[in-house]
């Protein structure tokens, strides 16, 4: 099975958002296997956002990744990155569909509610960022019999 990092980010975290994103996530089939709240140092936040260092957008996207608190999860089913990227929706959530996470409660390009792996290898090293072995559970859902 596939597992995907994703980070409830601060606005969405300040307006009572979570169980809402967690609930979407869950309703896609995907299971839930690790979650903690946490609130991000600036050099793990440049370390999660390192690709973005040479783009103008960097201080503000670290400053605001740790100005409060987020929760991280890894979900884990089929084709977990891709099911988790369709339900977020397009990272501007001017453009993000309705119905997506982002479409819905999205602020802005900033302030777009989540935090998503845009691919496999990427989600494996972004779990890595927040969780340890010990940290990630394997269980199973009776609901999969």
């Amino acid at each position: 099975m596939e597992r995907s990092l994703v980070l409830i980010k601060p606005d969405a975290m300040q307006r009572g958002l979570a169980g809402a994103i967690i609930s979407r996530l869950e309703e896609r089939g995907l299971k839930l296997v690790a979650i903690k709240i946490l609130h991000l140092d600036k050099a793990l936040a440049q370390r999660l956002y390192a690709i973005h260092k040479d783009k103008p957008f960097f201080d503000s996207l670290v400053s605001y990744i740790s100005s409060a608190p987020i929760i991280a999860i890894i979900f884990e089913g089929k084709s977990a990155v891709e099911v988790v990227r369709k339900t977020m929706g397009a990272t501007d959530p001017a453009q993000a569909e309705p119905g997506t996470i982002r479409g819905d409660f999205g602020l802005d390009i900033e302030r777009n509610t989540v935090h998503g792996a845009d691919s496999v290898e990427t989600a494996e090293e972004e779990i890595k960022l927040f969780f340890s072995q010990d940290e990630i559970f394997n269980y199973h859902k009776e609901v999969d019999s």
